[in-house]
């Protein structure tokens, strides 16, 4: 008798039997009229899909696919906003088998190109708006469709003149599609990260990932069979895609689809639908300042961190999450039976194992001390299977025990409490100390008319760096800037180490942003040295 298991033998106990599209199978048969999603659009004229209704649809799309002669393992290209089509295409997709390649709709041509070449699309799904662009830089596709309209917005005369073969070309006979036995190791999507130094790496997710986050998600954010998750963040993200659309398959819930944010509808869309479950970034806490909050069942906000006062304003419950792209699931949570400080990005989800490890000796960290977070799960179920065609990518990404090296730096806390310090990346290193931007962040914050703030290291040639703070005011601000600078200056040199305090503070209207409105430190890391160079130069001119 054997002392050992293969992998791919422990592997297929896991979810035997099952895939994602059996999971749509299950609440079609199960929850027939139960409505799976509702589509918010631009124009107000919402749409609803039933369980029922969305196995009948993706059925027949994927019998057209299976026409065009799309095959298990063959990858579609899925460039669009939110809209329902999007997500009927890869659901349609992974019904036969085959992998939706969702993609970034504010990429350049070059990126597109790269997307689809990278990965091999046979084939596209788009919308007016990006038709041309997808045509003239993903030449290798064999076939491109185009939906009706922009995410509920009609095309112009020039989007509509793309010649192209329209979605509705790909609904066949539901008769016609393909069945195949559930294979839940099998790649089902793949999603791009940002890629801020080299050029983004493609995240490949299998039914089994797909099935583990409907598993988990339900149970770290407290979700429910008639629950509602509003999504507005867009579904080529893994917020979307499997923070809020898996967890609301697991529980047999209802997603509320809009083509992105609107502060205008926020509170409309929440009490029309009974929303109960939203996901939470700070952009939308500037665009939500000073409205009116009415009477709502939404009961979880799900966020990066305990915040007690954001749960006061909104009146609902945060509930932390930590994750990323290649966790797929959140890999932190705060569950709904205890409680845990403020600021902390929760405890570690069942399935996943974590360590900190010091980045510049590689030994475990002690509870209070900043190191990077690793984490061990089984590729294909609790972590992404690969990055698709870069061995070089996975080799850095990995140890050779298993460990996920996330770049994130973290600490841990008492009791258990993991604290969330600074991305890898965004660390400040000023002589020889190291800084957590957030936590300077906060100290900011702490002074009355700030809306937002991030703070970055300016180089300085004989520290390396040196922290500089750039800030959008609120309304609440001091009339004079100076006066402002001047706060925000005097609150950090008395509550932080002199090392850590901003050597500047510098005022914008907006911040530039990269995916999910995330703020593109990149850029305001140039934009201090730029500025600090022009103070330099005019300071020393005579005049």
């Amino acid at each position: 008798m054997p002392d050992t298991l293969e992998p791919h033998y422990v592997d297929s106990f896991q979810f035997a039997g099952q895939d994602i599209s059996w999971l749509v199978a299950h609440w079609a048969k199960y929850k027939p009229d139960h409505p799976f999603l509702i589509w918010e659009p631009r124009d107000g004229l919402e749409r609803r899909i039933s369980y029922s209704q969305f196995e009948v649809e993706i059925t027949k799309i994927a019998a057209g696919l299976a026409g065009r002669g799309v095959r298990k393992g063959d990858k579609i290209l899925i460039h669009c906003d939110n809209c329902p089509e999007m997500i009927l295409a890869w659901y349609a997709c992974a019904k036969i088998g085959a992998v939706g390649v969702t993609t970034n709709t504010r990429s350049a041509g070059p990126e597109v190109e790269y997307f689809a070449s990278h990965v091999g699309c046979v084939g596209a799904v788009t919308q007016p708006r990006y038709a041309k662009l997808v045509a003239e830089h993903a030449k290798r596709l064999e076939w491109i469709v185009v939906t009706e309209d922009n995410s509920g917005e009609v095309a112009s005369d020039e989007e509509a003149a793309h010649g192209l073969d329209r979605f509705e070309s790909l609904r066949g006979e539901a008769s016609d599609c393909p069945v195949r036995e559930a294979d839940p190791m099998a790649p089902v999507g793949i999603m791009f990260t940002s890629g801020t130094t080299s050029r983004p790496k493609a995240v490949v997710h299998t039914h089994a990932n797909a099935l583990w986050a409907s598993r988990m998600g339900p149970q770290n954010i407290d979700m429910q069979g008639d629950d509602t998750y509003l999504i507005y963040l867009p579904f080529f993200h893994v917020n979307a895609q499997s923070w809020s659309t898996w967890s609301a398959l697991g529980a047999g819930a209802t997603i509320v689809l809009q083509p992105k944010f609107s502060s205008s509808r926020f509170w409309e869309v929440i009490t029309r639908h009974d929303v109960t479950h939203i996901s939470l970034i700070p952009f939308v806490f500037k665009a939500l300042a000073g409205q009116e909050i009415p009477d709502h069942r939404l009961r979880v906000g799900v966020f990066g961190l305990i915040m007690p006062a954001l749960e006061s304003w909104l009146g609902l419950r945060v509930m932390a999450a930590w994750g990323m792209t290649e966790t797929v699931i959140h890999a932190t949570r705060t569950d709904a039976l205890q409680t845990y400080p403020d600021g902390s990005m929760g405890k570690p989800t069942p399935g996943y194992e974590f360590a900190i490890v010091d980045q510049d000796t590689g030994k475990p960290c002690l509870e209070g001390e900043t190191g990077e977070l690793w984490i061990r799960g089984r590729r294909g179920i609790q972590l992404f299977l690969e990055y698709y065609d870069n061995e070089e990518a996975m080799q850095k990404a990995f140890t050779k025990d298993g460990w996920f090296k996330t770049g994130d730096l973290v600490a841990l806390g008492a009791e258990g409490n993991f604290f969330y310090k600074e991305r890898d990346k965004d660390a400040l290193k000023v002589g020889g100390e190291n800084v957590s931007a957030r936590e300077v962040e906060e100290c900011c914050r702490e002074v009355a008319g700030i809306a937002d703030v991030a703070v970055v290291g300016r180089a300085h040639e004989m520290l390396d760096q040196v922290p500089v703070a750039f800030v959008i005011r609120g309304p609440d601000a001091p009339e004079s800037e100076d006066d402002h600078a001047a706060a925000i200056l005097a609150n950090c040199k008395a509550k932080l180490a002199d090392f850590k305090v901003p050597r500047a503070v510098h005022f914008r209207d907006e911040f530039p942003v990269a995916t999910l409105e995330k703020v593109a430190k990149n850029q305001l890391r140039e934009l201090a040295l730029e500025l600090a160079t022009e103070l330099k130069r005019n300071s020393s001119q005579p005049g």
